[in-house]
């Protein structure tokens, strides 16, 4: 019965990681005035669909690109996209492979490809200074925005409710279950983040219980300096608070002019 159940995990233990709303997304400007839709070009041929919020005016400044996490897609994220443009960045929002209507399935090699292209798609917008581009990485989106940052550093890197590998995350769900051995895709943060040398910012709730705190703490201290930690009290992992609340925001737009990028 237990063998049963371990070789149904490791043929379906991405319906266990991933849980995307496959719908298509709202046109941009329905729910970002100033925002537009574009289209983001994989190097392994995926076509997907973004929105992005340029800052007004044209003149060249910061950008951020955000990395969802694993639920849902960018449609609700538009509040966070509106409070990181009112820091003065330019936002693109995407949406991984078979999330928003995208073609293909999610896979952690796949998703770091899709990151691969929004930087590039963003670096490329002649309102952004390429060498002032932020990563903001959400719980899942975390991990992807540091595989990315070993490959292509930001100047500065934020991530929401991060964990220091899948494993670890599972670990708490699924005590019983021989995870470690089990997991195709892994995102090993914690080992990845030790080259890095970017200025980052952790966010993290005390009441999450799906990252629990402890995992973005024990991230947290293993990243060099320089770094700074946000607990937002009372919040779990999708409380509006930890997801785009004002306080959160207030204190990003303060760390990332503290590092110059603002």
């Amino acid at each position: 019965m237990a063998s049963a159940l371990i070789v149904a995990i490791q043929s379906q233990q991405r319906r266990l990681i991933y849980f995307p709303s496959r719908d298509p997304v709202p046109s941009a400007a329905t729910l970002l005035p100033g925002g537009r839709d574009v289209v983001l070009d994989t190097e392994d041929e995926k076509r997907l669909g973004a929105w992005y919020l340029p800052t007004p005016g044209g003149q060249r400044g910061p950008g951020v690109v955000v990395f969802n996490g694993n639920g849902g897609d960018r449609a609700g994220r538009a509040l966070l996209a509106a409070r990181l443009s009112r820091l003065g960045l330019s936002v693109l929002m995407f949406d991984y492979r078979g999330y928003g209507g995208n073609p293909g399935s999610p896979s952690e090699k796949g998703l770091a490809a899709d990151a691969r292209a929004a930087q590039a798609w963003l670096a490329g917008q002649p309102e952004v200074d390429p060498d002032r581009i932020v990563y903001f990485g959400e719980s899942l989106g975390a991990a992807v925005a540091i595989g990315l940052s070993v490959e292509r550093p930001p100047a500065a890197l934020v991530l929401r409710s991060p964990f220091t590998s899948l494993a670890d995350v599972a670990k708490t769900h699924y005590p019983w279950l021989p995870v470690g051995r089990l997991l195709v895709d892994r995102y090993p943060s914690i080992d990845r983040i030790r080259s890095l040398s970017t200025p980052i910012m952790v966010v993290a709730g005390d009441r999450d219980d799906i990252v629990p705190e402890a995992l973005s703490r024990k991230l947290y201290d293993a990243l060099p300096e320089p770094k700074r930690y946000l607990l937002v009290p009372g919040t779990g992992h999708n409380d509006p608070e930890l997801v785009g609340g004002d306080r959160m925001l207030t204190d990003v737009g303060r760390f990332l002019s503290d590092v110059g990028v603002r």
